[in-house]
């Protein structure tokens, strides 16, 4: 019996899910792995940092994306003041969409605690969802 072309179709169609899945299967496994170095990079850097009593921001570093690490400590938080100043009010996840973080486990807490700590200081204050330059 000869094959359709629908049946074609569908058994390409099929089979490119497949190879798609395995794709993303291998993307997440890749990155799981920089996720557990970068991890043993910090804890290296914090034990560092926490035997000689300095900063634990060192120039130089590298991200896992291989771009430099910002080296100056309270950068992020100039960044996110300067992304919420230029707003009117912005949400957690559209900060993140600005600051090109979105998908940065790292960065994304990273901006969180900066959130956080904005918030306390009252530099930054939270209305409706959204954040704003304090008053």
């Amino acid at each position: 019996m000869a094959e359709t072309f629908n049946d074609f179709i569908s058994r390409e169609r099929e089979r490119l899910h497949g190879e798609r899945e395995a794709v993303f299967a291998e993307q997440r496994e890749l990155q799981s792995k920089l996720d557990n170095i970068d991890r043993e990079l910090t804890a290296i850097e914090a034990y560092e940092s926490a035997k000689s009593g300095r900063s634990s921001s060192r120039q130089g570093r590298m991200s896992s994306a291989g771009a430099p690490r910002a080296a100056r400590r309270g950068s992020k938080r100039e960044d996110l003041l300067r992304v919420i100043r230029e707003s009117d009010g912005l949400s957690r996840g559209e900060i993140l969409d600005r600051m090109g973080l979105k998908g940065n486990k790292s960065g994304e807490m990273s901006v969180s605690n900066a959130l956080t700590a904005l918030t306390k200081n009252g530099q930054v204050q939270r209305h409706g969802g959204k954040y704003h330059i304090g008053g």
